[in-house]
């Protein structure tokens, strides 16, 4: 699997990464956050995923990048989430190729110090977050219905959704599986008994929670607790071969 090392950024919102020595398959779970990958040379963008990404990275791999918590990603990237959904996508289709070249250039020596700063004077020339996103991704990890959500943030359900699709990628609903996947996962790695994380985790019983979980990540919940998958945990899509999600199994 490699090294995999990760830390707070110096901004809200944002996760800096590195992984060394990599290789093998790696299934990418969805986790709302956007990705920065700087991989031999290049910058890649790891857009919001709506399911699980397979990937297969070859041995050596040398990746380093930086997370972005829900809705944090397009102020940074200068791209709505929708426009980069389920896609691995090189900065320069988004960038002018100048910019990215130049970027990628600068992060060589040190690429995950190099893009920290970077993205903490982007976020600081953008001003302060919106605070609506960071309301709803809040009150939709934490289990709140999608009514309930529009309601706290003063909006119209179809407002919301508009609203969701260019900060996050998808719309609230799909938001709010998302990160209901992440809860029961957290709740399953912690020793949780799958019947107690389907109730902890907003699901209706055990059935819906093994339903959920097989078509958002593509295996049982079983399957993403091995002993391998605990150590890969926090390798996220980030570290993929073609960086979204916010675990791994080999």
């Amino acid at each position: 699997m490699g090294e995999y090392r990760e830390r707070d950024g110096r901004a809200a919102g944002l996760t800096v990464w590195e992984r060394t020595d990599g290789g093998g398959r790696y299934r990418v779970l969805p986790d709302g956050c956007m990705d920065l990958v700087w991989h031999d040379g290049s910058l890649l963008i790891a857009g919001p995923d709506t399911v699980a990404h397979v990937s297969q990275d070859r041995p050596g791999s040398h990746y380093a990048g930086l997370r972005f918590a829900p809705g944090v990603g397009p102020a940074v990237l200068g791209a709505p989430a929708g426009e980069v959904r389920d896609l691995r996508v090189p900065l320069d289709v988004l960038w002018p190729a100048a910019q990215a070249r130049e970027l990628a250039e600068r992060a060589a020596g040190d690429p995950a110090a190099v893009l920290e700063a970077w993205a903490v004077a982007r976020l600081r020339a953008a001003g302060p977050a919106d605070p609506l996103t960071g309301a709803v991704a809040a009150a939709l990890a934490a289990g709140s219905t999608v009514a309930a959500a529009a309601a706290g943030a003063g909006l119209g359900e179809r407002q919301l959704r508009r609203r969701c699709e260019a900060a996050f990628g998808y719309g609230p609903k799909t938001l709010a599986r998302v990160l209901r996947l992440q809860r029961a996962l957290a709740l399953a790695r912690g020793g949780t008994p799958f019947a107690e994380v389907a109730v902890e985790a907003g699901f209706a019983d055990q059935p819906h929670l093994a339903r959920e979980v097989r078509a958002l990540a593509g295996v049982p919940l079983g399957d993403l607790l091995r002993p391998v998958d605990q150590d890969a945990a926090a390798a996220a899509k980030r570290s993929t071969a073609l960086p979204s999600g916010s675990s791994t199994t080999a």
